[in-house]
């Protein structure tokens, strides 16, 4: 073959092979983990069950913070194969238009040279027809060696006309991979929003907005409670395990005292899983005997109940001394008046959003509860509020926002009975159910911190949800 045509062999080879890639890849391509394109070239949108919803922390009309995320059905880890793949038929793609680019510039130029060369063949044709005709004034030899170059020429023909065919071709390639581009970059687009990276962002932004909306809610009222989540199930009956709610974020020791008398040995764990997996950091051993379940844990120190007395100790667990102790005067103790269940659990300590409490029954009050905010330093009676409610009708006791919630027993069936606003030192009676799982709670204590119970459930150390009613901040508040 003469170089004219190893040339254009050479061009319409690689335009059959890209032919053949085209016609087995780009169905493939569209239909990539059966995503569907309609006619119109449009993509097929990701339902909200495939994809994050992420709305802005806002106040309704009643005046509540609303803060919401609605979150992918399905689980993320299956959609990074895909936009991984969807990254590198992208770019797969890229390349190839490129490469198609380059082809088509060189079409064009060869185009434009076949165009001049077709044309010339043309009139030579036509030159030979006259030649022909006139052919006897022309040397026999002469004219033979004219129609053997023709000859050969001739061939050329019908490869020029395919030639220019392939070249329409390659430009209706280019203008798909185009159109392909386009759309594979909108369903990157679509799907890699949503890789892990950009997520996480998402996330740290969302987060900061619901500590933001977190911190103009006041206080609330207490509307439901809903588990438990049983955390670890150790040790005898009675107990109490808690955390710190004025810790920072990263300090989540917890602490663990097993039974409800005759025991002054404390275990610390570092956080939540370790006290799971039992891994202790730490133990104190405490100057004196507690007495009950009701203590409190409270910017670092340990609040109890000094066994066969009212009197109450505070002791540090990072110094491991007694800082102060008071005699919380005419406090009942000793089962004189315990809850329900008893258990030397006459005088219950714990605290809220607004501080350190004390609560306990009197003879002057009847037997009945008193409450008695205390100063968290000298364990002195800031004030006190007499209830009508007898302390041994109660089966456990709370405080969320200066508000005394109290259960009707520790057994089967509890609920939240009955409250008392230390605000308005008014009360009321409640209804609000909770699932006594393992049947026998004898400790029952709100982390303001977490927002949650911690309880002790028969020998389970497990936590409740709370849903309490909030009211919004404004700038008029005081």
């Amino acid at each position: 073959m003469s170089p004219p045509l190893l040339k254009l062999g050479a061009v319409l080879s690689t335009m059959a092979m890209i032919s053949n890639w085209m016609s087995q890849t780009l169905p493939s391509l569209v239909g990539l983990n059966t995503t569907r394109l309609s006619t119109s070239d449009t993509l097929t949108q990701i339902s909200p069950k495939e994809g994050w919803q992420v709305y802005s922390s806002a106040q309704d009309p009643d005046g509540r913070c609303i803060c919401t995320v609605v979150a992918p059905e399905q689980n993320l880890c299956s959609r990074d194969a895909k936009s991984r793949q969807l990254r590198q038929l992208l770019e797969k793609v890229q390349n190839m238009s490129q490469s198609i680019e380059v082809l088509n510039l060189r079409t064009q130029r060869d185009f434009q040279y076949v165009l001049k060369m077709e044309t010339q063949m043309k009139g030579l044709k036509a030159k030979f027809r006259q030649i022909e005709d006139d052919r006897k004034t022309l040397m026999t030899k002469h004219f033979q060696d004219l129609k053997e170059k023709m000859d050969e020429l001739l061939p050329l023909i019908p490869v020029l006309e395919q030639y220019k065919t392939d070249a329409k071709l390659i430009t209706q390639f280019k203008e798909e991979i185009r159109n392909l581009s386009a759309v594979l970059t909108g369903i990157q687009e679509e799907i890699g929003a949503y890789d892990y990276e950009e997520l996480h962002q998402r996330v740290l932004s969302l987060d900061t907005r619901l500590r933001d909306c977190m911190k103009k809610l006041t206080c609330g009222k207490l509307m439901k409670i809903t588990g438990p989540v049983t955390v670890k199930t150790s040790g005898t009956r009675f107990g109490a395990w808690m955390t710190d709610p004025l810790a920072s974020k990263k300090n989540n020791r917890v602490w663990y005292m097993d039974s409800y008398t005759n025991n002054k040995i404390v275990r610390e764990y570092k956080s939540i899983t370790d006290f799971v997996s039992g891994a202790e950091s730490r133990t104190y051993n405490l100057p004196f005997k507690w007495a009950g379940t009701n203590h409190v844990v409270y910017n670092g120190s340990l609040y109890f109940n000094k066994y066969q007395s009212n009197i109450i100790i505070k002791y540090s667990f990072d110094t491991g001394r007694v800082l102060a102790q008071r005699s919380l005067e005419y406090a009942g103790f000793h089962n004189v008046y315990p809850y329900t269940w008893g258990g030397f659990s006459d005088i219950d300590l714990m605290a809220d959003e607004i501080g350190l409490w004390a609560i306990y029954a009197t003879n002057q009050n009847a037997g009945n509860i008193v409450i008695s905010q205390l100063n968290q330093d000298t364990l002195e009676v800031m004030k006190s509020w007499s209830t009508g409610y007898p302390k041994r009708s109660a089966g456990e006791s709370f405080m969320i926002c200066g508000t005394l919630y109290v259960t009707n027993s520790h057994l089967t069936g509890a609920k939240v009975y009955y409250s008392y606003s230390t605000k308005t030192s008014t009360y009321e009676y409640t209804d609000i159910p909770f699932h006594n799982q393992y049947f026998h709670i004898s400790m029952l204590d709100y982390n303001a911190r977490d927002r949650a119970l911690y309880a002790w459930n028969n020998g389970h150390q497990v936590l409740f949800n709370v849903t309490l009613f909030h009211i919004i901040k404004t700038e008029d508040d005081t």
